[in-house]
This record gives C-alpha cells, sequence and structure tokens, in this order.
C-alpha cells in the first residue's frame, strides 16, 4: 500500500530563520511519526531542517532538486530526484505530495501553494512562521474557492489537517 506523502515547503538557504529551521524540524519530525514520506525541493533551509526532522525520527525523505546533480541535495533526503528543470520543479514537489505544508517562504512556496491550490490538494500553513504562509494561511488563493490553506497552530496540526482530508 503507498505511504500517504507530504510535501514540506517553505524558506530556502539564507532566507531561513532560526525559528522557521526550528518548526520545519518538527514539522519533519510529525511527518514522520504520522507515518507519512516527506517531499521536498531538497535543498536547504525548511526543505533540510524537515528532512533532518523525519530522519531522525525514522522517516522517509524525497527531495526533488532542480538541478542535474545528487550532489545538490540535502544530506537527508533519502530518495533524489535530479529533475534538471529548474524552478519547474516546483510542479513535481506539489503534484507528488497527497498534502502540502508551508513553512514562511517567498515566491517559489507561493507556486507550490497555487499548484496544489489548482489540484485541489489539502494544505496548511504554520502561524507565525512568516513570508507566504503568514500571508495566505486561513485564505482561498482566488475566487473560485477551490481549498483553503488551513492555518495550523504547531507542527502536529498541520499533519494532521492536511491528513484528515484524504
Amino acid at each position: 500500500m503507498r505511504k500517504f506523502q507530504i510535501a514540506v515547503i517553505g524558506y530556502n538557504g539564507d532566507r531561513c530563520s532560526e525559528d522557521a529551521r526550528k518548526l520545519a524540524y518538527e514539522t519533519g519530525k510529525e511527518v514522520a511519526k504520522a507515518g507519512a514520506v516527506l517531499v521536498c525541493g531538497g535543498l536547504g533551509g525548511v526543505m533540510e531542517a524537515a528532512c533532518k526532522g523525519a530522519k531522525e525520527a525514522g522517516g522517509t525523505t524525497v527531495g526533488i532538486i532542480p538541478q542535474d546533480d545528487f550532489s545538490h541535495a540535502n544530506k537527508y533526503c533519502d530518495i533524489v530526484i535530479c529533475s534538471t528543470i529548474g524552478f519547474a520543479r516546483d510542479f513535481i514537489v506539489a503534484s507528488s505530495a497527497d498534502g502540502i505544508i508551508a513553512v514562511g517562504g517567498g515566491v517559489g512556496t507561493l507556486t507550490e501553494l497555487s499548484i496544489g491550490y489548482m489540484m485541489k490538494k489539502p494544505m496548511a500553513a504554520l502561524a507565525g512562521s512568516g513570508g507566504i504562509a503568514d500571508s495566505y494561511g486561513g485564505k482561498y488563493l482566488d475566487e473560485r474557492k477551490r481549498v483553503q490553506v488551513q492555518i495550523a497552530k504547531d507542527p502536529a496540526e498541520a499533519v494532521r489537517l492536511v491528513m484528515k482530508e484524504n
């Protein structure tokens, strides 16, 4: 039986605050504790912290990187997909998930949320994590009201929210 797959999306590298890293780490742990597979963009910041949390909790991680060389992936990725398609890999990340959790984030995170929205994927944004997550948490992305980006008070609630919708 296929495992539930949760994408954890958000800030990359230098733009990721220490608070967002901690939230992402805890989110990764909660994904693993729920028995789900963590899917992400495979690089640094939120992606690396979430993968680390999932790995330390005994979970499985998948990183879908924009480059053509496995060495770009963070060291906590069990499975690395070299997409070679740059930012277009956001489509693969979002469409490979059964649910999506945003921890902060910028325009790349908004792209992934938009893709999830069009596909009616259950989505949650961690309250207080900054960026896109705070801007769109509790809202619909447009007047079509396909799926609301739910606000989660903590990582455990975020995982519950995206899993209960399926």
